[in-house]
């Protein structure tokens, strides 16, 4: 992967929602989950992935869905989940730019809604990766998906898990993702990095999962839907 240049990424200040006067980075963690195990790095390694997907295990996701903050009709979408088959595998991130309309400044997996000519959630997620961050599809082996999880905006998710080759190359869409990077899959499997937050907004108690990541002196707060959908990845590699 090449270098990113430092002046595409985003000021630490970037409002992370667009709630009024909410910020998940100061919202009060009231619980990590460092009493359930980790799940072992030969359980991630990409051959016992794909016989993970291949003989799935009884299990359910531990979120399915945010609570509902917006009059928009449910919309299926797919991200693509994008395992580095690294000697240390790796999961490969964006941060979204500051100005878009939805979940602007996160950190989000590739992907987006379905279009009409797509034929299922793989094609959807690997068709929206390759829009956003030019990966090639020979590159990325999808290997299975994980159930759906629709978030407060009415997007009904389909995680899609796929091994990707490391030597990809990467060409941002400069209008929808101001950084790429990758996360240790195995920081992201170990709960003692998984932090429970709660917060009385408008009435309404929120709660949610952050995997804080730092790198190179700057801090990845990866939260929300992706957050959730990892913290459901765990369980099922955990199961």
């Amino acid at each position: 992967m090449p270098p990113i240049d430092p002046s595409a990424t985003l000021p630490p200040d970037t409002p992370l929602s667009k709630i009024p006067n909410f910020d998940p980075r100061q919202a009060p963690v009231v619980g990590v989950d460092a009493h359930l195990p980790a799940v072992g790095a030969d359980a991630l390694a990409p051959a016992a992935l794909r016989r993970r997907f291949a003989e799935p295990p009884h299990w359910e996701p531990e979120i399915w869905a945010e609570r509902r903050f917006t009059d928009r009709q449910p919309a299926k979408a797919a991200v693509l989940v994008p395992i580095v088959m690294r000697e240390r595998p790796m999961v490969l991130l964006t941060e979204r730019t500051a100005h878009l309309s939805t979940h602007s400044g996160q950190v989000a997996f590739p992907g987006g809604k379905q279009d009409d000519t797509d034929v299922d959630a793989a094609d959807t997620a690997l068709r929206e990766a390759h829009e956003e961050i030019g990966l090639e599809r020979p590159l990325a082996e999808v290997i299975g998906t994980l159930p759906t999880y629709t978030t407060g905006t009415m997007f009904i998710i389909t995680p899609v898990i796929a091994l990707v080759r490391p030597d990809y190359r990467l060409a941002l869409n400069a209008f929808e993702v101001a950084d790429a990077f990758e996360v240790p899959l195995d920081f992201l499997m170990n709960p003692a990095h998984h932090h429970r937050h709660a917060i009385e907004l408008s009435g309404v108690r929120r709660e949610w999962f952050s995997m804080p990541y730092g790198e190179d002196g700057k801090e990845r707060f990866i939260w929300g839907a992706t957050a959730a959908m990892l913290r459901n990845f765990y369980r099922f590699l955990s199961a």
